[in-house]
């Protein structure tokens, strides 16, 4: 038994012409309901996403960004004013060209005093000057990386002709860091230092920082710092601590291995600025090694020496007496006589004295000594070395403390590493234990699909599959049982029923002939076949 198959859809369109006019409506109908299904499913799968642009604007800055981007042609989706989105790929494009035209302008600024009438009061002309200092110290912290938005309120109190009446200015700065940001000290110590030196004897103790979550943010520099050191000098100080550390741990890591040395440093710094001044003198030292700075020599002489002497006068001009002892002549003379000898006076000797002063140069020395900021005035450190792993004969892995050698000679490799000096009064403590290390952790790896790019590109196919499953099942499950059900042709009338009009009843009969030799023809194909081989066969 043959089993009758049903026809197809285009078999049953191709007799769109049979079918009654409310058939052809719901056909087309149906077609032009799967032409829209498609169509609305390609737009809604191109229907770009959306990223915030900006959020918190004032409703002046609002809608200048909306009169911008209307006449940038970008489409946006604006919550109000709390936050205008944009495409995705057009938010940075977005945010160069609004910035290009100074919008959004963040508040007021000193554009505000170009606006002053004639007239106004004292009390607003200083009321708009600190309205405009706000702003423009609001934008210039925005300008930071980690800050997303921000407020400022200065307190400037009126000036007094009593000093005792004179109060001091303070601020307050709301800071809003978006995307998970933080500040570090320094930063804040930035943010604290610029406002406090753009008004006017307003100092950084009376400057206030909180973030959105209502944290205070406090530099320590600015709050007072039980060390006395700035940040600055903390994150030198920490740099470095950490670069001796480094120092250490690498020289000793190839001999113990990666893991098994930690080391601690502890460095006393002396940040003062100190200058010192010292004159020093050398011992005499010998006259031909010193330099002569001046010399004075004196002479004086006295005595008779042949020359005339006494008081002038008379008796000093007088011829000298006679002799009163005999002359004596010299031994081996000639004696002729009895002579009386003859005495010569000699003359007296002379004296003299001769002075000499030499003063010479002071051998000093003026030493001047400006000490550096910062220097090593003391090194503490602590290393603490894992045992070593000792291999038995039957394969077993067992941890043995180092030997006296190999402390020794790890001691001497971390004072040549640090520096070590006596003199300055380093101390070096290195300890040999056994480490309590916890089981190693397993480190898996991110799994591919929970990487972003995966991410995103899975989020695309699954909106694409998503799609095609919602409009296989309302075209194969709903649309196309009706569009068949449209399209079968309604059953032709009985004989008694059809006009009575002798062509078209022809035609009629002639239909129902051919339908049910067509039956036969499937029912059983071997009559179908005799009846044409007599037919080919007879005349």
């Amino acid at each position: 038994m043959a089993v009758a198959t049903q026809p197809s859809l285009v078999a049953q369109l191709q007799n769109f012409g049979q079918l009654s006019n409310g058939q052809k409506i719901g056909l087309i109908i149906a077609a032009a309901a799967i032409i829209a299904l498609f169509s609305g499913a390609f737009l809604w799968y191109q229907t770009p996403s959306y990223q915030i642009l900006y959020t918190s604007l004032s409703e002046k800055d609002g809608g200048a960004v909306i009169n911008a981007l209307q006449q940038m042609n970008v489409p946006f989706k604006a919550e109000g004013t709390s936050a205008i989105k944009v495409p995705i790929d057009k938010v940075y494009e977005v945010r160069l060209k609004l910035a290009a035209q100074g919008i959004p302008k963040g508040g007021a600024s000193f554009d505000l005093l170009d606006n002053q009438k004639l007239g106004v009061s004292q009390f607003v002309e200083q009321v708009n000057y600190q309205r405009a200092l706000e702003g423009e110290l609001v934008r210039t912290i925005e300008a930071v990386s980690a800050v997303q938005g921000a407020r400022v309120h200065l307190a400037i109190p009126r000036p007094s002709v009593f000093l005792r009446d004179q109060q001091k200015p303070s601020a307050s700065v709301f800071l809003n860091l978006g995307g998970g940001k933080h500040l570090d000290p320094t930063q804040v110590s930035g943010i604290v230092h610029l406002v406090s030196s753009s008004v006017a004897d307003l100092s950084p103790q009376n400057i206030t920082v909180v973030d959105q979550n209502g944290n205070l943010l406090i530099a320590p520099d600015v709050r007072g710092n039980k060390a006395g050191l700035d940040p600055t000098q903390l994150e030198y100080l920490q740099q470095l601590e950490n670069s001796y550390i480094a120092r250490i741990e690498s020289i000793i890591a190839p001999i113990v291995g990666a893991g098994n040395v930690h080391a601690q440093v502890t460095a006393d710094l002396d940040f003062a600025r100190t200058e010192q001044t010292a004159e020093t003198f050398k011992p005499n030292p010998t006259p031909q090694e010193s330099a002569i700075r001046s010399q004075q020599i004196s002479d004086a002489a006295s005595g008779a020496g042949g020359t005339a002497g006494g008081v002038p006068g008379a008796l000093s001009n007088q011829p000298p007496g006679a002799a009163s002892a005999p002359i004596t002549a010299p031994p081996g003379a000639a004696t002729g006589g009895t002579t009386a000898p003859v005495t010569t006076p000699t003359p007296a000797a002379a004296t003299g004295a001769r002075e000499s002063t030499v003063n010479f140069e002071l051998d000093k020395t003026v030493k001047r000594t400006t000490l550096p900021v910062g220097a090593v005035k003391r090194l503490s450190a602590a290393v603490v070395v894992n045992y070593k792993q000792k291999t038995a004969e039957d394969g077993k892995v067992t941890m043995v403390p180092l030997t006296q050698p190999e402390l020794l000679q790890i001691n001497n490799l971390v004072k040549e590493s640090m520096g070590f000096s006596q003199q300055r009064g380093d101390s070096l403590n290195v300890v040999n234990a056994a480490f309590n290390l916890p089981p190693p952790e397993r480190v898996e790896e991110v799994a591919f699909w929970e990487k972003p790019r995966f991410e995103a590109s899975a989020m695309a196919v699954l909106k694409f599959i998503g799609i095609a499953i919602v409009l296989w099942f309302l075209v194969s499950r709903l649309l196309m049982p009706i569009l068949r059900q449209l399209a079968i042709p309604p059953p032709a009338p009985p004989l008694e029923e059809r006009p009575s009009t002798q062509p078209a009843r022809e035609t009629v009969v002639y239909q129902d002939n051919l339908q049910a030799a067509r039956q036969i023809a499937r029912q059983d194909p071997k009559v179908v076949a005799t009846v044409v081989k007599e037919w080919v066969g007879g005349e």
